[in-house]
C-alpha cells in the first residue's frame, strides 16, 4: 500500500484501552502496541484519537493534538518488525459525553443519543468547517511523527456516521440533502494532507435499522465515491442503537460481517471485520477473495502472538479468545484497563514480567488442582524449567471450566481447556487424574501450590445443572446474586428448551456486573420470553413457588417455580487449605474467582517460586 508492505495480513484494529495517562498515547500504549507487533500483527491501528476538543467521548480518550510524541513512539516500537501502523481518528459527535468538558455535544440534528439521552447542538458552518480542518491537522501530526498513515473512524461511536444516517441527520441544508457531503470533505483533506501515506476509512456498512438508518446498499455507494481517495476499506456495523453489535460477545458467531464485507468490492483493499477469532477462518476469508485482510483485534489480546505461531506453523499453540467481552469493554466510569480473560498481561505489559524464560534454578513443585488456575500454573513452571507435577482428583482436567463450557453462550471457555491440556502436555507436566492428595504429599513436596478449588456454596445448584441439565415440565426460576452473566446464559438455556423460566437479581438490572455488556445480555432475555425480577430476592421457596421480596420495600410476591438454580458465590474447598495454612492457595480455593482472576494468582505464584519479580515495572 502505497510502496509499504506489512508483515502479514493481519490487522489489529483501534479500541478504547484506558492506557491513557491524560490524552495522550502512552508508554503503556507503546508496549501494547509493540507486543502485537513483535507476535506478527501487520497492520496496526490506534486507538481512536479526537480530532476537536470539544470531543472527550471517555476520560481517557486521546487527543490528536497531545498523541503526536505517542504516535513517534509507536512507529519506532512497532516498524523495525514490519508492521504498518496507522493513527485511528474520529469525533463520536452525540455519542460523547459531557462529563469531562461539561460543554454542549456536537450532532448533525437535535437527535438525542438513545444510551445517554442527552440531545446534541446543532452543528452549523463554523463547527463544520473546525471539524474538518480538525482531521486535516490530526492526520498531518500523525504522518509527521513517523505513522504509515490514518484510519478515518465513520463506524461506531462517530460524528461521520451520523451525518451519512437518516437516524441522526435530519438536515435541511447541503449536509442534509448529501449526507456523504462531510465525508468527502473530511477525506479529500485528510488526503491532501498526508500526501502519499495510507488512507483507510472504517465505515458502516449496516445500522441494522433499514426503516432510516445506513443500509447497505446506501453505504457500497458512499464507498463508491470516495474509493480513489482511500488504501483500505473496513466495513463494520451497528448505530447508536445497537452500539454493540459492532463488537458483539460471545452469543454472536465468529465472522459475522462475513457476508456484508464481501459485498463491498469497489477497487480497494478490504478489512473482514466481525469477531473473527480462529486463524482457520481468517485464513479461509482470505482464500475465498471475501477481503485482502482480516482484522482479530480481540484474539491478538487473547495471544498476542498469533501471527508468530501461526506462521511457524504451529495454529494448535494459538490462546484461544472466549469473546466474553468482559475484559475488553472498558469505556464506563470505572476506567478499567483493557485486557483478557485468560492473558492478564494483555494491557499490563509495563507492569507484569513475561512468563517466557527460564528460571535459574529449577524445582520440584506439586500443583495440587487441575482447573484453570492450577493448569496455568504448571504451564508457566514448566516453561520456566521447573519440573511439575499436576495432581487432580477427578477423571478430568478444566474444573468449572467444563460445566461452564456446556452453558449456551459459553461453548467457546472449553476451547481453552483443550489448550490447556496440549500446553501441558506439550511441556512435559506430569498429570494425574483421580488423586487425592493428602498430608503426607504435600510434606514430602520440595514446593507445593493448592488449586483445589470450591467445594460448595450457593452456585452448587448451577454447576450442577450445567453438568446435568434436567429441567423439570413446570416454571424453572433462576437466581442471579453475583451479575456476572452466568444467570442469564443459564436463563436463556432453560428458555431455548422451551421451558418457562425466570429471573431474579437484586440489582437494577440482570448482569449489572458486566457493565456496558449487561445491555445486549438483557435484550437477549427480553426476546427469549425470560421474565426477569429485578431490585427482588428469593424470601422462602415451597411447592411449586416462590416468595420474592423487593430488596428496598420489602413487598413480597409469588412466582411459579418447580426448580431454582442458585448461580451465587462458590465457597472454597478448605480441606488442604485448612491442615496447612502455610501453603500458596490459588482460584477458587483463595476466593470465588473469575478466570481472569486465577490465571492472575497462578502467574503471580509460579513467579514467585522462581523468584522473578512480579508486578515491578519493565
Amino acid at each position: 500500500m502505497r510502496g509499504r508492505r506489512a508483515q502479514s495480513r493481519l490487522v489489529f484494529g483501534p479500541h478504547e484501552t484506558n492506557l491513557a495517562r491524560r490524552r495522550d498515547i502512552s508508554d503503556r500504549h507503546v508496549a501494547y502496541y509493540a507486543r502485537r507487533a513483535e507476535g506478527g500483527a501487520g497492520v496496526i491501528v490506534t486507538e481512536v484519537a479526537s480530532v476537536h476538543p470539544s470531543d472527550r467521548p471517555y476520560e481517557r480518550a486521546p487527543l490528536g493534538t497531545d498523541a503526536a510524541a505517542g504516535w513517534a513512539d509507536v512507529a519506532r516500537a512497532c516498524q523495525p518488525h514490519g508492521t504498518l501502523v496507522l493513527a485511528g481518528l474520529g469525533h463520536a459527535g452525540s455519542q460523547g459525553s459531557t462529563a469531562y468538558n461539561r460543554d454542549a455535544l456536537w450532532g448533525p440534528s437535535r437527535i438525542a443519543d438513545p444510551a445517554t439521552r442527552e440531545v446534541p447542538m446543532v452543528m452549523e458552518q463554523p463547527e463544520v468547517d473546525a471539524l474538518v480542518a480538525g482531521f486535516g491537522q490530526a492526520a498531518e501530526l500523525a504522518v509527521r511523527a513517523g505513522l504509515d498513515g490514518v484510519e478515518i473512524n465513520a463506524g461506531q461511536h462517530s460524528l461521520l456516521r451520523q451525518f451519512l444516517s437518516g437516524l441522526t441527520n435530519q438536515r435541511t441544508d447541503g449536509y442534509g440533502r448529501d449526507r456523504s457531503l462531510l465525508l468527502r470533505e473530511v477525506l479529500a483533506t485528510v488526503r491532501a494532507a498526508i500526501g502519499d501515506a495510507v488512507l483507510c476509512l472504517r465505515l458502516c456498512g449496516d445500522e441494522l435499522a433499514p426503516w432510516a438508518g445506513i443500509t447497505p446498499d446506501a453505504a457500497r455507494a458512499v464507498a463508491l465515491e470516495v474509493a480513489h481517495l482511500l488504501d483500505l476499506l473496513v466495513v463494520v456495523r451497528g448505530s447508536a442503537m445497537s452500539v454493540a453489535a459492532t463488537r458483539p460477545d460471545r452469543h454472536t458467531a465468529q465472522g459475522f460481517n462475513r457476508d456484508l464485507c464481501a459485498g463491498f468490492r469497489c477497487g480497494v483493499p478490504l478489512v473482514l471485520q466481525g469477531s473473527v477469532v480462529d486463524p482457520g477462518y481468517a485464513q479461509r476469508a482470505l482464500d475465498d477473495g471475501v477481503a485482502d485482510l482480516v482484522e482479530m483485534t480481540r484474539a491478538q489480546i487473547a495471544d498476542p502472538d498469533l501471527g508468530r505461531h501461526v506462521r511457524a506453523g504451529r495454529p494448535e499453540r494459538v490462546r484461544p479468545c472466549v469473546l466474553s467481552n468482559s475484559r475488553f469493554d472498558v469505556r464506563d466510569p470505572r476506567n478499567p484497563i483493557v485486557s483478557d480473560d485468560a492473558e492478564p498481561r494483555s494491557g499490563h505489559e509495563t507492569d507484569d514480567p513475561p512468563v517466557e524464560g527460564r528460571d535459574p534454578v529449577a524445582h520440584e513443585v506439586l500443583v495440587v488442582g487441575g482447573g484453570p488456575a492450577g493448569m496455568e500454573a504448571a504451564r508457566v513452571l514448566a516453561m520456566r524449567g521447573h519440573r511439575v507435577r499436576l495432581a487432580e482428583r477427578s477423571g478430568v482436567l478444566g474444573g468449572a471450566l467444563v460445566a461452564a463450557s456446556r452453558v449456551r453462550g459459553r461453548e467457546r471457555l472449553g476451547l481453552l481447556v483443550a489448550w490447556w491440556k496440549r500446553e501441558l502436555a506439550r511441556l512435559g507436566v506430569t498429570v494425574s487424574t483421580r488423586t487425592d492428595v493428602g498430608p503426607a504429599d504435600l510434606d514430602a513436596a520440595q514446593h507445593v501450590l493448592l488449586a483445589t478449588g470450591a467445594a460448595s456454596g450457593e452456585g452448587t445448584t448451577a454447576v450442577r445443572f450445567a453438568a446435568d441439565p434436567v429441567l423439570p415440565d413446570g416454571p424453572v426460576l433462576v437466581v442471579d446474586a453475583v451479575g456476572d452473566g452466568l444467570a442469564a446464559d443459564i436463563a436463556l438455556q432453560v428458555a431455548a428448551a422451551g421451558r418457562p423460566v425466570g429471573l431474579v437479581t437484586p440489582d437494577p438490572v440482570v448482569a449489572a456486573g458486566l457493565g456496558v455488556g449487561a445491555a445486549p445480555l438483557n435484550t437477549l432475555l427480553d426476546r427469549a420470553g425470560v421474565a426477569r425480577h429485578v431490585l427482588a430476592e428469593v424470601r422462602e421457596v415451597a411447592a411449586s413457588r416462590a416468595v420474592l421480596g423487593h430488596v428496598w420495600t420489602g413487598e413480597r410476591h409469588e412466582v411459579g417455580c418447580d426448580l431454582l438454580i442458585d448461580c451465587g458465590f462458590r465457597l472454597p474447598d478448605r480441606t488442604l487449605p485448612a491442615a496447612r495454612p502455610d501453603l500458596v492457595r490459588i482460584g477458587d480455593c483463595l476466593a470465588p474467582r473469575t478466570v481472569h482472576e486465577a490465571v492472575l494468582d497462578a502467574r503471580r505464584a509460579a513467579l514467585a517460586i522462581g523468584a522473578a519479580p512480579y508486578g515491578s515495572r519493565q
